[in-house]
Protein backbone atom coordinates (compact mmCIF):
# COMPACT_ATOMS: atom_id res chain seq x y z
CA UNK A 1 0.00 0.00 0.00
CA UNK A 2 1.24 3.47 -0.78
CA UNK A 3 2.70 5.40 2.14
CA UNK A 4 1.02 8.61 0.99
CA UNK A 5 -2.24 9.27 -0.77
CA UNK A 6 -4.71 12.06 -1.32
CA UNK A 7 -8.34 11.34 -0.42
CA UNK A 8 -11.00 12.12 -3.02
CA UNK A 9 -12.74 14.41 -0.52
CA UNK A 10 -11.22 15.99 2.60
CA UNK A 11 -12.50 14.31 5.77
CA UNK A 12 -15.00 16.17 7.93
CA UNK A 13 -13.40 18.14 10.73
CA UNK A 14 -13.34 15.90 13.81
CA UNK A 15 -12.56 18.66 16.30
CA UNK A 16 -14.30 21.80 17.52
CA UNK A 17 -12.79 25.18 18.34
CA UNK A 18 -9.08 25.71 17.72
CA UNK A 19 -8.62 28.48 20.29
CA UNK A 20 -10.45 29.74 23.39
CA UNK A 21 -8.87 32.06 25.94
CA UNK A 22 -5.89 34.26 25.15
CA UNK A 23 -2.60 32.37 25.22
CA UNK A 24 -0.22 33.58 27.91
CA UNK A 25 2.68 35.66 26.54
CA UNK A 26 5.34 33.18 27.70
CA UNK A 27 3.60 30.30 26.00
CA UNK A 28 2.82 32.36 22.90
CA UNK A 29 6.52 33.12 22.55
CA UNK A 30 7.25 29.38 22.37
CA UNK A 31 5.39 29.22 19.06
CA UNK A 32 8.23 31.33 17.64
CA UNK A 33 11.19 30.02 19.63
CA UNK A 34 10.53 26.34 20.36
CA UNK A 35 7.92 25.03 17.93
CA UNK A 36 9.88 25.59 14.70
CA UNK A 37 12.60 23.28 15.97
CA UNK A 38 10.30 20.44 17.01
CA UNK A 39 7.50 20.76 14.46
CA UNK A 40 6.66 17.81 12.26
CA UNK A 41 7.45 18.70 8.64
CA UNK A 42 4.47 19.93 6.65
CA UNK A 43 2.65 16.70 5.77
CA UNK A 44 1.08 18.30 2.70
CA UNK A 45 4.56 18.87 1.27
CA UNK A 46 5.34 15.17 0.95
CA UNK A 47 6.01 11.93 2.84
CA UNK A 48 7.34 12.10 6.40
CA UNK A 49 10.24 9.86 7.41
CA UNK A 50 10.13 9.26 11.20
CA UNK A 51 13.77 8.17 11.16
CA UNK A 52 14.74 11.66 10.00
CA UNK A 53 12.92 13.22 12.95
CA UNK A 54 14.92 11.28 15.55
CA UNK A 55 17.47 8.87 14.02
CA UNK A 56 18.38 7.29 17.35
CA UNK A 57 14.79 6.50 18.34
CA UNK A 58 14.04 2.89 19.31
CA UNK A 59 10.42 3.26 18.22
CA UNK A 60 7.70 5.77 17.31
CA UNK A 61 4.49 6.61 19.20
CA UNK A 62 1.73 8.86 17.89
CA UNK A 63 -0.79 10.65 20.10
CA UNK A 64 -3.81 11.94 18.21
CA UNK A 65 -5.31 14.94 20.00
CA UNK A 66 -2.98 15.39 22.96
CA UNK A 67 -5.09 18.06 24.68
CA UNK A 68 -2.85 20.00 27.05
CA UNK A 69 0.10 17.70 26.45
CA UNK A 70 0.27 16.25 29.98
CA UNK A 71 0.07 12.64 28.84
CA UNK A 72 2.41 13.17 25.90
CA UNK A 73 5.04 14.89 28.05
CA UNK A 74 4.89 12.28 30.81
CA UNK A 75 5.23 9.39 28.36
CA UNK A 76 8.09 11.20 26.63
CA UNK A 77 9.86 11.66 29.95
CA UNK A 78 9.41 8.00 30.83
CA UNK A 79 10.58 6.80 27.41
CA UNK A 80 13.34 9.12 26.18
CA UNK A 81 14.39 6.56 23.56
CA UNK A 82 10.99 6.73 21.87
CA UNK A 83 10.05 9.38 19.32
CA UNK A 84 6.75 10.92 20.45
CA UNK A 85 4.71 12.56 17.69
CA UNK A 86 1.80 14.59 19.02
CA UNK A 87 -0.96 16.17 16.94
CA UNK A 88 -3.42 18.72 18.28
CA UNK A 89 -5.35 21.47 16.41
CA UNK A 90 -6.41 23.33 19.60
CA UNK A 91 -3.82 26.09 19.88
CA UNK A 92 -4.20 26.54 23.64
CA UNK A 93 -3.37 22.84 24.01
CA UNK A 94 -0.33 23.21 21.78
CA UNK A 95 0.81 26.16 23.90
CA UNK A 96 0.48 24.05 27.04
CA UNK A 97 2.39 21.18 25.44
CA UNK A 98 5.20 23.52 24.41
CA UNK A 99 5.50 24.64 28.03
CA UNK A 100 5.78 21.03 29.19
CA UNK A 101 8.44 20.30 26.57
CA UNK A 102 10.46 23.34 27.56
CA UNK A 103 10.20 22.84 31.32
CA UNK A 104 11.16 19.17 31.12
CA UNK A 105 13.73 19.67 28.35
CA UNK A 106 12.17 16.87 26.32
CA UNK A 107 14.23 16.06 23.24
CA UNK A 108 12.05 13.27 21.83
CA UNK A 109 8.81 15.19 21.15
CA UNK A 110 7.67 16.41 17.74
CA UNK A 111 4.44 18.39 17.38
CA UNK A 112 1.90 19.06 14.65
CA UNK A 113 -0.48 21.92 15.46
CA UNK A 114 -3.25 20.74 13.16
CA UNK A 115 -5.26 17.70 12.03
CA UNK A 116 -3.50 14.41 12.80
CA UNK A 117 -4.97 12.76 9.73
CA UNK A 118 -2.68 14.80 7.47
CA UNK A 119 0.35 13.46 9.31
CA UNK A 120 -1.01 9.92 9.22
CA UNK A 121 -1.43 10.11 5.45
CA UNK A 122 2.18 11.22 5.06
CA UNK A 123 3.69 8.49 7.26
CA UNK A 124 4.94 5.22 5.70
CA UNK A 125 3.41 1.79 6.21
CA UNK A 126 4.33 -0.04 9.41
CA UNK A 127 6.10 2.99 10.90
CA UNK A 128 4.43 3.25 14.33
CA UNK A 129 4.73 1.16 17.49
CA UNK A 130 1.81 2.76 19.29
CA UNK A 131 -1.13 5.03 18.49
CA UNK A 132 -2.91 6.73 21.38
CA UNK A 133 -6.37 8.31 21.19
CA UNK A 134 -7.39 9.59 24.60
CA UNK A 135 -10.78 11.24 25.14
CA UNK A 136 -11.42 12.46 21.58
CA UNK A 137 -14.29 14.85 20.91
CA UNK A 138 -17.35 12.58 21.36
CA UNK A 139 -19.71 14.33 18.95
CA UNK A 140 -22.36 12.50 20.94
CA UNK A 141 -25.41 13.78 19.06
CA UNK A 142 -26.37 11.17 16.46
CA UNK A 143 -26.40 13.69 13.62
CA UNK A 144 -22.76 14.56 14.44
CA UNK A 145 -21.43 10.99 14.72
CA UNK A 146 -19.97 11.26 11.23
CA UNK A 147 -17.52 13.84 12.62
CA UNK A 148 -15.99 11.44 15.12
CA UNK A 149 -12.31 10.78 14.64
CA UNK A 150 -12.73 7.01 14.75
CA UNK A 151 -14.32 5.94 11.48
CA UNK A 152 -13.74 2.89 9.31
CA UNK A 153 -11.26 4.86 7.21
CA UNK A 154 -9.32 6.10 10.24
CA UNK A 155 -9.14 2.63 11.76
CA UNK A 156 -7.86 1.20 8.47
CA UNK A 157 -5.24 3.95 8.31
CA UNK A 158 -4.09 3.15 11.84
CA UNK A 159 -3.79 -0.53 10.90
CA UNK A 160 -1.65 0.49 7.91
CA UNK A 161 0.65 2.56 10.08
CA UNK A 162 1.19 0.08 12.92
CA UNK A 163 4.10 -2.31 12.87
CA UNK A 164 3.22 -5.98 13.45
CA UNK A 165 2.67 -6.21 17.20
CA UNK A 166 2.07 -2.47 17.48
CA UNK A 167 -0.99 -1.28 19.39
CA UNK A 168 -3.69 1.37 19.25
CA UNK A 169 -5.12 2.55 22.55
CA UNK A 170 -8.48 4.27 22.81
CA UNK A 171 -10.11 5.85 25.88
CA UNK A 172 -13.44 7.64 26.17
CA UNK A 173 -15.85 8.59 28.92
CA UNK A 174 -18.86 8.39 26.60
CA UNK A 175 -20.49 4.94 26.51
CA UNK A 176 -21.88 5.35 23.00
CA UNK A 177 -18.46 6.33 21.60
CA UNK A 178 -16.90 3.27 23.25
CA UNK A 179 -19.39 1.02 21.46
CA UNK A 180 -18.87 2.94 18.23
CA UNK A 181 -15.07 2.66 18.39
CA UNK A 182 -15.19 -1.01 19.33
CA UNK A 183 -17.32 -1.69 16.27
CA UNK A 184 -15.00 0.24 13.94
CA UNK A 185 -11.80 -1.35 15.24
CA UNK A 186 -13.25 -4.86 15.27
CA UNK A 187 -14.26 -4.46 11.64
CA UNK A 188 -10.73 -3.46 10.65
CA UNK A 189 -8.62 -6.15 9.02
CA UNK A 190 -5.34 -6.71 10.83
CA UNK A 191 -6.45 -5.40 14.23
CA UNK A 192 -7.09 -7.82 17.09
CA UNK A 193 -8.53 -6.72 20.42
CA UNK A 194 -6.30 -7.15 23.46
CA UNK A 195 -8.54 -8.36 26.31
CA UNK A 196 -8.43 -6.29 29.48
CA UNK A 197 -7.89 -8.09 32.82
CA UNK A 198 -11.14 -9.76 33.88
CA UNK A 199 -12.70 -8.05 30.85
CA UNK A 200 -12.93 -4.87 32.93
CA UNK A 201 -13.12 -1.96 30.49
CA UNK A 202 -12.70 0.55 33.32
CA UNK A 203 -9.25 -0.78 34.27
CA UNK A 204 -6.52 1.57 32.97
CA UNK A 205 -3.26 0.27 31.57
CA UNK A 206 -0.36 -0.03 34.01
CA UNK A 207 1.44 2.90 32.37
CA UNK A 208 -1.64 5.09 31.90
CA UNK A 209 -1.24 8.76 32.80
CA UNK A 210 -4.28 10.44 34.38
CA UNK A 211 -4.70 14.01 33.14
CA UNK A 212 -6.68 16.92 34.51
CA UNK A 213 -9.17 16.47 31.69
CA UNK A 214 -9.81 12.85 32.70
CA UNK A 215 -10.33 13.89 36.31
CA UNK A 216 -13.13 16.27 35.28
CA UNK A 217 -15.39 13.32 34.34
CA UNK A 218 -17.23 15.24 31.64
CA UNK A 219 -18.77 12.21 29.94
CA UNK A 220 -21.63 9.92 30.86
CA UNK A 221 -19.56 6.98 32.11
CA UNK A 222 -16.39 6.03 33.93
CA UNK A 223 -13.49 6.12 31.44
CA UNK A 224 -13.47 3.03 29.24
CA UNK A 225 -10.21 1.63 27.93
CA UNK A 226 -9.65 -0.56 24.88
CA UNK A 227 -6.56 -1.73 23.05
CA UNK A 228 -6.02 -3.42 19.68
CA UNK A 229 -2.84 -5.07 18.40
CA UNK A 230 -1.67 -5.20 14.79
CA UNK A 231 -1.51 -8.85 13.78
Amino acid sequence: MSSSHTPAHPPLRSFGRIKSRAIKPRQAALFDTLLPGIAVPDPKAGPIDPAALMPEARGVWLEIGFGGGEHLAEQAGRHPDMLMIGCEPFLNGVASALRHVEERDLRNVRLHADDARDVMTALPDASLDRVMILFPDPWHKARHNKRRLVQNETAAEIARLLKPGGVVRFVTDWADYAEWALDKFEQTSGLVRVPSPDDDWTAPWADHVVTRYEEKRLGDTTPLFMEFRRA
